[in-house]
């Protein structure tokens, strides 16, 4: 009985015994390891485990420095395809490169140790110490603002590039030496993980359909990874910590995939195909937005609607005496200063008047002439009657009681779509004199305008015999430069023995007429000549711009910029400083200030003179 109890210890000692040896042994066996590669990959672990400098580790230590790229390598050469896309070129030197960066997360994830063979593993020991040791040549030797690619073997374009720069000039290497170092780029990562994603998307388009190998799924997973971490990021500081780590298990997903997967000519085809398709849906978006913003900028918004109405219905609704508006004898005393805007939108003219009040020094001498239709007439006038301009004085015109303009039958059915060129309040510019018979001098405001500084001295600019004053917009390299022929068709031999080409170019927008020297030069009649002429061949482009440069050709005197500044309803660079210094700032082009569509830098200029805590305002849900 002893004798039994006694084997039965033996027995299950000598069990616990291999169970513990075993592993140790095989372990061992598996890595057989010599005593100096042992060494050396103990030093590369403690090196690791031990560093101090949480920026040297791996993909996250590359974060707090300036990122280097690795070389670029001829993987191929395709005589077929001639010039290529440089981005897909990109893509198809990383083919190669990933194979260097798999072999880094292969060695440092453990679950990849246990797949590799032996002599895998000690190649792949080599690789990494050989990158690591570029790598700290690199983060040692780049100072400025020059990308170094550099090599373990040295390839053509290195040797190209030591040449270049030693036989440069010691001037020119001086000063570049000099240049302030750029930042970082901001969205390196984020690139990066599209690129990752677009890597991935490639390499499942290899398999066959319908395939469900382990590969295919963890590529799969792998993307959807990705496109959780990456959501709506644009920049680095975006991402979270997450989003590095899957991006190093991405890498290794890929690398698996290019050894999988190594004919890079294929993957060059199919990203092309990609890169194809893809230009073909920007292209497509484009035009969809392009329509999209056009159509938004030919309606009304629902509010500016609403509040036209609610305007019209508290007009009616008042007594024929209660519509009277102040200083009515103001109306045509030509000592005065007189503003003229033709405009159907109530609160676009609410801003020009108010803006041109809030900066004049003396604003019992302005008078405000707004004329407008017979729809939006009682919203204005309602408008006015509601928010008096203080001592100025506010005169309101309907188009329709000027019987006058009917003989000129000059209001054509335009050939376009947009209501900007083809309202009748667009061409009323063009009849002042007969619109303002008592007047000598007016300025003319677009409705999309914003006044930032009185305006006395204008009134005083010798005009040196010219009818108009414009600000030019014949500076080459600005935004709002224009030539001649940009809405004029100089091949016609009319147009091209009467005007030059490179005559400056003006805008309209805010325009000083001496209109006693229009009267004399019977202007009205040369632009109604012109009007004709357009509507027989192909002389201009539909709108009152190109009208206007051949009426007041060598008749205009050029304003300093200062005066009005443009672009701001196009341009989304405009200079601040140029912005706050103007005089008048025009919100030319399509995303005017009340859309929905405006430019938010600017919309800020223009919202500060509407009261949008009035009741009115607040009815119809209008907001900053």
């Amino acid at each position: 009985m002893k004798s039994s109890r006694w084997w039965q210890r033996t027995l299950i000692l000598a069990l616990l015994s291999v169970s513990v040896v075993a592993p140790v042994f095989f372990v061992y066996h598996r890595l057989n390891l010599s005593p100096y590669a042992r060494r050396e990959f103990q030093e590369d672990i403690s090196s690791v485990t031990f560093r101090t400098d949480p920026l040297q580790l791996n993909a996250i230590g590359q974060e707090g420095v300036e990122e280097l790229e690795e070389p670029k390598e001829v993987v191929y050469k395709e005589k077929d395809f001639g010039s290529t896309n440089s981005s897909i070129q990109q893509k198809i030197n990383d083919c190669e490169k990933s194979k260097i960066q798999g072999c880094r997360n292969n060695i440092l994830e453990r679950n990849e140790f246990n797949q590799d063979t032996r002599q895998d593993l000690k190649a792949q020991q080599k690789e990494l110490f050989s990158i690591v040791e570029d790598e700290n040549i690199f983060n040692t030797t780049v100072t400025h603002n020059q990308s170094m690619h550099t090599h373990s073997k040295k390839t053509a374009d290195a040797n190209v590039e030591v040449k270049d720069k030693k036989s440069m000039p010691r001037a020119t290497q001086n000063h570049q030496s000099s240049r302030p170092q750029p930042r970082r780029v901001l969205n390196q990562k984020v690139l990066e993980i599209k690129d990752q994603i677009i890597r991935a998307r490639a390499y499942l388009g290899f398999a066959s359909p319908g395939s469900s190998s382990r590969l295919m799924k963890e590529l799969k997973l792998r993307i959807k990874e990705m496109e959780r971490a990456l959501g709506t990021a644009t920049k680095d500081s975006e991402l979270s910590r997450s989003a590095l780590q899957k991006m190093r298990h991405m890498e290794a997903s890929l690398s698996k995939a290019d050894r999988a997967f190594p004919d890079c000519t294929a993957m060059a085809t199919k990203l092309r195909a990609m890169n194809q398709k893809t230009e073909g849906e920007i292209r497509y978006q484009q035009r969809e937005t392009t329509y999209l913003v056009h159509l938004a900028a030919r309606t009304t918004p629902r509010g500016v609607h609403c509040l036209s109405m609610q305007l019209t219905a508290d007009y009616f609704a008042l007594r024929p005496e209660y519509r009277k508006l102040p200083n009515e004898n103001k109306i045509n005393d030509p000592k005065l200063h007189h503003y003229v805007v033709f405009s159907d939108n109530v609160l676009a003219c609410a801003v020009v008047v108010n803006s041109t009040i809030s900066n004049a020094k003396k604003q019992g001498k302005l008078v405000f002439h707004v004329v407008t239709n017979s729809l939006n007439f009682p919203a204005i006038w309602m408008w006015f009657l509601l928010n008096p301009p203080g001592k100025a004085t506010v005169h309101i015109q309907s188009i329709e009681n000027f019987e006058w303009l009917l003989k000129y039958n000059t209001f054509k059915e335009q050939n376009s779509s947009d209501p900007r060129f083809t309202s009748e309040l667009n061409y009323l510019r063009f009849y002042l004199p007969d619109i303002f018979p008592t007047l000598n001098k007016v300025v003319l405001f677009d409705h999309d305008v914003v006044v930032q500084q009185d305006l006395s001295r204008l009134w005083n600019v010798n005009m040196k015999g010219k009818v108009n004053a414009a600000v030019g917009t014949c500076q080459e390299g600005e935004t709002s430069f224009h030539r001649m022929d940009t809405f004029i068709n100089f091949s016609d031999p009319f147009i091209a023995n009467r005007f030059d080409v490179n005559a400056c170019t003006w805008a309209f927008g805010m325009n000083l007429f001496d209109l006693q020297q229009w009267r004399r030069q019977n202007l009205t009649a040369l632009y109604h000549s012109y009007l004709q002429m357009g509507s027989e061949r192909p002389l201009l482009k539909t709108g009152s711009l190109p009208l206007g440069w051949l009426t007041f050709y060598n008749k205009t005197m050029i304003l300093d910029k200062r005066w009005q500044i443009l672009g701001l309803g196009y341009d989304s660079d405009v200079d601040k400083n140029q912005i706050e210094w103007a005089a008048v700032i025009h919100f030319d082009g399509i995303r005017k200030p009340w859309l929905d569509i405006a430019m938010g830098r600017y919309r800020s200029y223009w919202t500060k003179f509407v009261e949008f805590d009035h009741p009115i305002l607040q009815r119809c849900n209008l907001q900053a």
